[in-house]
């Protein structure tokens, strides 16, 4: 008989004779009712064993890893995410013969004895002798739940995975001293159950109910006699004994288990060899895990919950609780998400740009007035695969929360927050500029919150074309985007006022950084996000209340208890009848401006096209009453491509633009959203106009978008009525951090 193993440990007979010789001197009740103090008579050993005294009274049981699911407003799964599959359920949803599969392969005695079966350690004994091995081990149900509890603590620590497997007697002491705990604390029935759903069934499925879900796609209360001993014999080695790789052995497994039920009694000899006879029979589900089988595209979105949760202090103190809760799970999280508007949101994303195309795109839906996400997508699917084009890079949200580094500029979508801020001082709608194509403004002349100069040099300011020059009123000026009027009234309204007036509706930068008090910020050369602006645009939506975004509207934990979750906060950023005046305003945008491609012609709707320096940016940001929605169309790699002379989704483009890419997209997402019975209408308010002193601009751009999709909607020397505006590159530097940022706005 050898006296060691290959790795010079004592062998398992020999552990359990030195530990039955311990526990004897030490006065141990076998039965496993108590245990008397023992530091008296020299229990430990050193680097062995505990002093059995010192070993803490009360096993901590962690809460088990379980599935977190995730909902849409409707209640209809989202997905599912764990870090191990796991479904915990009582013991009267096991199957009674699971149950009885269990007990007589691992624990035949498991009704008869406390926490140690002295007759289980001297069979084992006798036998190991017999085969001079270590044929058969001595630990009971209860030792083995004690093993599994320390495991599930360790989580996925190796080291500490390590510490709760290693076969030592000092473990095994302490596995004793804890399963005597259990023994008394919690009962037969309790453990049992508790075994059930903590074992390891291989293939990635934890506890009993994800097992019969892998393995036969049937709960665990219908499993039949063959099943539950197939998966009773699993346990003992998940890698040896698996079906699905191994069906011999794992047939062999079963059916040893199959005679020992028949043995113990607790099936006949005839019902042990028909289940024995009966081929194996699996139907495989495969395990659904994480954000990637999220449905209708909505990975991005499941990802940006996961943000939340783990960085939100509503779901822990610190970071490490977060962590944690993520990882245990078990929480159903009711979502804002609509699968209607997820559906649609997907549809349009991925209907004009092709996943691997160099662009991507992103469309973000809010709903005004509660702050709601409804919509989340883009072009490119969400998974690690870049083989597939697949990114986990969410394109519509700020850096902090799994967005790019820096966000994108929004170029002239950030103009109604100027007009906002001068209509808010008092300023005319009727307000008047004129100018050439081309101005020279004082830097001085722009002043910070703190009243210093924004710079000390003049900002040269360009509209694209040489013929857009002339005199503009506001609703002129937002139509025809023209940059040097809006260059003009943030220098009346005041760049303190725009910048504070950016700040109560919602625009952040996309890497989480304070606005710049740069001039060039009324042409938008501050990145932003795609979420940002549409919940900037559900302010004007909602008469100028702006609502802070919000994904979840509930969390409830594996008890059924229900969690606080961060909650939208809405403020008045400005009075209600300058939103209804920029209402007004951006109505025009879509009825006959740059816009009117993405215009929908059955409720009131409003927006503003965008397009940024050499065309690396293009947005549609628009609303109605009801949603808003902001698309946002570039380059989503390290290097900015500028879209001229470019093939996206199959369709060749002379020059990509606001109204000739992004729009059409908005108006599919909108118009799958929107239910065709509620048009709701803005509240209808006079806008001044300027009285007409000459007609300049007539003929100027107003038709600018009405081209054909491929033809640019601000080439020089374009026919259409609304001749485009850029700022030539030399100007360009929207967040040099000089104040002389020129922004980086062609206009629409």
């Amino acid at each position: 008989m050898p006296k060691k193993r290959s790795g010079g440990g004592l062998t398992t007979t020999q552990q359990a004779a030195k530990f039955l010789g311990v526990a004897a001197l030490s006065g141990v009740v076998l039965a496993g009712i108590a245990l008397p103090a023992a530091g008296a008579l020299g229990l430990a050993a050193k680097g062995t064993v505990d002093g059995f005294d010192e070993i803490p009274a009360n096993l901590k049981t962690p809460p088990l890893s379980q599935r977190t699911t995730i909902l849409d407003n409707q209640g209809g799964q989202i997905a599912t995410v764990y870090s191990r599959d796991r479904t915990v359920v009582p013991l009267k949803s096991i199957s009674p013969y699971m149950q009885k599969a269990i007990i007589a392969i691992e624990d035949a005695r498991f009704y008869q004895h406390g926490a140690v079966d002295l007759k289980g350690i001297l069979r084992a004994m006798n036998r190991n002798v017999q085969s001079g091995g270590t044929a058969q081990g001595a630990s009971t149900l209860t030792q083995q739940y004690v093993k599994n509890v320390f495991v599930e603590e360790a989580g996925d620590d190796p080291a500490k995975v390590a510490e709760a497997t290693q076969q030592t007697l000092g473990r095994k002491v302490q596995e004793l001293k804890y399963a005597i705990q259990v023994e008394e604390e919690l009962g037969k029935k309790k453990i049992l159950e508790n075994y059930l759903n903590i074992t390891f069934f291989g293939q990635q499925a934890y506890g009993v109910e994800a097992a019969s879900q892998r393995y036969f796609s049937k709960s665990a209360k219908d499993l039949k006699l063959e099943e539950a001993a197939l998966l009773a014999g699993i346990v003992q080695s998940p890698s040896r004994y698996d079906p699905v790789n191994d069906t011999e052995e794992a047939t062999k497994r079963r059916n040893t288990v199959l005679q020992r039920m028949a043995d113990v009694g607790d099936v006949s000899q005839d019902e042990a060899d028909k289940a024995k006879d009966t081929p194996i029979k699996l139907k495989v589900k495969r395990p659904q895990n994480g954000c990637i089988t999220a449905v209708s595209g909505s990975g991005f979105f499941c990802d940006y919950v996961r943000q939340i949760v783990t960085g939100d202090p509503a779901f822990g103190k610190t970071a490490k609780d977060r962590a944690k809760l993520w990882a245990v799970g078990g929480l159903t999280i009711k979502t804002t998400l609509d699968p209607r508007s997820q559906a649609a949101s997907n549809e349009a994303a991925t209907s004009r740009v092709n996943k691997d195309d160099k662009i991507a795109d992103a469309v973000v839906q809010v709903k005004p007035g509660t702050g709601q996400i409804m919509a989340m997508a883009q072009s490119r699917p969400y998974g690690l695969d870049q083989s597939k084009h697949q990114t986990v890079l969410n394109l519509a949200v700020d850096h902090k929360m799994g967005g790019s580094y820096a966000g994108f500029q929004v170029g002239s979508t950030f103009k109604p927050i100027t007009a906002a801020a001068a209509l808010e001082k008092g300023i005319s709608p009727a307000q008047s500029f004129t100018s050439d194509h081309q101005i020279s403004l004082p830097g001085e002349s722009f002043r910070t919150c703190e009243n210093a100069p924004a710079d000390t040099r003049p900002w040269e300011v360009s509209n694209e074309l040489e013929t857009e020059k002339g005199t503009f009123d506001m609703t002129s000026a937002l139509g025809k985007s023209i940059n040097t009027y809006f260059a003009k009234l943030e220098q009346k309204a005041g760049l303190c006022e725009t910048l504070s007036m950016a700040d109560k509706v919602g625009y952040i930068r996309g890497n989480n950084k304070p606005l710049q008090p740069v001039a060039s910020t009324t042409l938008g050369g501050q990145e932003s996000t795609p979420l940002a602006m549409a919940s900037v645009y559900a302010t004007f939506a909602n008469r100028g209340k702006y609502c802070s975004p919000v994904a979840i509207l509930s969390v409830t934990k594996p008890d059924g208890k229900q969690m606080d979750v961060p909650k939208s906060t809405c403020t008045q950023a400005m009075s209600e009848h300058t939103a209804d005046t920029i209402n007004q305003m951006l109505k025009g945008v879509v009825e006959d401006g740059t816009g009117t491609q993405a215009g929908l012609s059955d409720r009131d709707n409003a927006g503003k096209t965008g397009t940024t320096d050499e065309r690396k940016n293009a947005w549609f940001v628009g609303y109605t009453p009801n949603l808003s929605t902001a698309v946002w169309v570039g380059s989503d790699g390290a290097r900015q491509i500028p879209m001229s002379n470019i093939t996206i989704g199959g369709q060749y483009y002379d020059d990509v633009c606001g109204g000739c890419l992004p729009g059409p997209i908005w108006k599919t997402a909108m118009t799958g959203s929107l239910n065709a019975s509620e048009t709701p209408a803005f509240t209808p308010v006079s806008v001044p106009r300027a009285k007409p002193k000459e007609d300049k601009d007539k003929g100027g751009d107003r038709n600018r978008d009405k081209n054909k999709p491929g033809e640019g909607d601000d080439k020089p020397g374009d026919d259409s009525p609304f001749p485009g505006i850029s700022i030539p590159p030399d100007l360009i530097g929207g967040n040099d951090g000089n104040g002389r940022g020129q922004g980086g706005t062609h206009g629409p």
